[in-house]
């Protein structure tokens, strides 16, 4: 009977996995985006930096910087969804480059003014098929039952490796 895996290691290659996944898209580092992951759940955070205050005289958080930010929760969350089973199953993570879905349309909803502090983002996989993917994603700051942005997209799958 072969013995399961220590959770210690397990948890190092789910970690290393989505540190793979953030790395592989410079954009995310640049706006300073993090991910927190408890288990397969995934929370984005966009922590505050004044460089993404879009209007100065309120201060907001720049629609553009709050778009990117639900984009790229989007993204990381279908890859992460996509590659978890085959990671579990088979104990290691995947090898060779790490392929991304790309963004066929995404529409934001601002519900109210982002605010000058943290922001969080957490993003729901409707349909994930072979070829395509439909994702939504919900941003708060302080109350998670307050939203300030939410948004739909579409994505095409890479190929299968």
């Amino acid at each position: 009977m072969k013995q399961p895996e220590p959770v210690q290691v397990i948890k190092q290659r789910r970690d290393a996995l989505l540190r793979s996944l953030v790395e592989a898209v410079p954009y995310i580092g640049f706006l300073g985006i993090q991910f927190d992951r408890r288990g397969d759940e995934l929370t984005a955070i966009l922590p505050f930096a004044d460089s993404l205050i879009g209007n100065p005289m309120l201060p907001a958080l720049h629609g553009g910087a709050t778009a990117a930010f639900l984009e790229v929760a989007a993204i990381i969350e279908l890859a992460w969804t996509s590659l978890w089973e085959g990671m579990e199953a088979e104990g290691a993570a995947p090898v060779g480059p790490i392929r991304l879905p790309k963004t066929i349309d995404f529409t934001v909803d601002y519900l109210r003014t982002g605010l000058p502090r943290d922001a969080y983002a957490r993003a729901r996989v409707n349909r994930s098929g072979r070829r395509y993917a439909s994702v939504h994603v919900e941003a708060w700051q302080d109350n998670r039952s307050r939203l300030f942005a939410q948004a739909t997209g579409h994505f095409l799958m890479p190929p299968p490796a």
